[in-house]
């Protein structure tokens, strides 16, 4: 396996397991009026790791029409279906580098705001530190339910 696949899977797991104490009766909560849910917080997360993917692999780049993509987050009721959109985003993200050559991973990503003319590798960065910011803002939504969540490292 690559390592920019480990990288990928290591990230999954730090996720996983950090939100691990947030269970399905948690998915509507949110700490105030209008911050998306537990739900759309895991959903979001999985909604973007394929897009970084997509924007590294469309001729066109990264979608930029954010206000569809939060109509669909917005829909995203479930932690569990969230999990499982996770689950499948990450499949395909780590397939994806797994089934790319060298020269594909440092094709210059198409012009524009996002990542414009990096190597396509650099999206597995994008991917990595995402999650890291919403395992974060997860991990304040376990203690605002009265929760430790646990380290994301290690058991």
């Amino acid at each position: 396996m690559s390592e920019f696949a480990n990288q990928l899977l290591s990230s999954k797991d730090f996720f996983s397991r950090s939100t691990r104490i947030l269970e399905e009766a948690d998915s509507g909560f949110s700490p105030t009026e209008g911050m998306m849910t537990v739900a759309q917080q895991v959903a979001h997360t999985a909604q973007t790791v394929a897009w970084f993917v997509q924007g590294a692999t469309r001729s066109e780049g990264f979608d930029l029409d954010f206000e569809k993509l939060a109509l669909e987050i917005q829909a995203v009721t479930s932690l569990a279906s969230a999990r499982k959109m996770l689950d499948s985003a990450f499949g395909q993200a780590v397939a994806w580098v797994q089934n790319s050559d060298p020269q594909t991973l440092a094709k210059p990503l198409p012009e524009g705001p996002v990542m414009g003319c990096q190597p396509a590798s650099d999206v597995i960065w994008g991917i990595i530190e995402h999650t890291a910011h919403h395992r974060g803002a997860l991990t304040v939504y376990s203690r605002a339910l009265g929760r430790v969540p646990p380290m994301p490292y290690g058991d």
